[in-house]
């Protein structure tokens, strides 16, 4: 069993704890989401390019900021990346989704302008749908042993 299914097993997952997680996996998703809208919006990329660039970039930046604290405890990035992947990838897939559909909802990825406040008032609820989204699914991810608590 490694590290962190034996942390699991051995304490209580409490909802304070998969907060952490979700906030640690937030970071490298709005990096990526935030990044991916700008360069989009700026570019003047269509609406599902813009979108398909930010999941790309949340992708990027969120597995990052996961396989970043294994390797700096000596694993290399595969067995970094085999010790991550599984919970960060549906971490990211129900964050990203709940992030984009508020960001259409809201018509932020539509404006066609950083200029625009629907631009930023859609980032801004974004981020905390993200958030609550993969909240209970990072707490389960946590408790189940399929997402560490870096």
């Amino acid at each position: 069993m490694n590290e962190h299914a034996a942390h699991a097993h051995h304490h209580r997952i409490t909802w304070a704890t998969s907060a952490q997680v979700t906030l640690h996996c937030l970071l490298g998703c709005s990096i990526g989401e935030i990044s991916g809208l700008i360069i989009g919006t700026v570019l003047g990329l269509g609406v599902w390019t813009t979108i398909s660039l930010a999941v790309a970039l949340a992708f990027v930046f969120g597995m990052g900021l996961a396989i970043q604290p294994v390797m700096g405890r000596g694993a290399d990035f595969r067995t970094a990346l085999k010790a991550v992947w599984l919970g960060e990838i549906v971490s990211i897939t129900v964050m990203e989704i709940a992030m984009n559909a508020t960001d259409l909802a809201l018509g932020g990825v539509q404006s066609g302008s950083l200029l625009s406040m629907r631009f930023w008032i859609a980032m801004a609820a974004a981020i905390p749908a993200g958030f609550l989204a993969a909240w209970p699914v990072n707490h389960w991810l946590v408790g189940k042993s399929l997402k560490a608590c870096h």
